[in-house]
């Protein structure tokens, strides 16, 4: 079994961003000369999110909507109240992941035909970190 590990930074313009990283997952697993097996990726914030999902603009909204109903953001948390505000995207990452696993055969990602691979940030404007480690043959 080999393993290859590579890392990305994204930086958002705004607090809150949907980002398509399956291009980025796709360039890592050519680098890595790996067709079979399997695909980790994680982000490294507890203020951010990784998912598998549709890559539609309506249903990103209906996500970042349900997460806000759910998690809202707010002074109301007990998580550090003088000096981070970000407890709700601290709770958003809990609903929505940090981590997603993608099969990987003949050096092709096994997504359904409207997956992507998403990278949600909920608390941005700052670098953040993610990590897309291969395993296989």
């Amino acid at each position: 079994m080999r393993i290859h590990s590579e890392y990305m930074t994204v930086q958002t313009k705004e607090k809150r961003e949907f980002l398509d990283i399956t291009p980025d997952v796709k360039a890592a697993v050519e680098k890595s000369g790996i067709r079979d097996g399997i695909i980790f990726i994680s982000s490294l914030h507890s203020n951010s999110a990784l998912f598998v999902n549709d890559e539609e603009p309506g249903l990103l909204r209906d996500i970042a909507e349900w997460a806000d109903r759910l998690a809202p953001f707010g002074p109301d948390y007990h998580h550090a109240p003088r000096s981070e505000s970000n407890a709700g995207a601290n709770l958003q990452s809990l609903l929505l992941h940090h981590q997603a696993f993608v099969s990987l055969a003949d050096a092709k990602l096994e997504l359904g035909p409207w997956q992507h691979v998403i990278y949600a940030e909920l608390d941005g404007q700052r670098p953040k970190r993610i990590l897309i480690k291969i395993l296989g043959e």
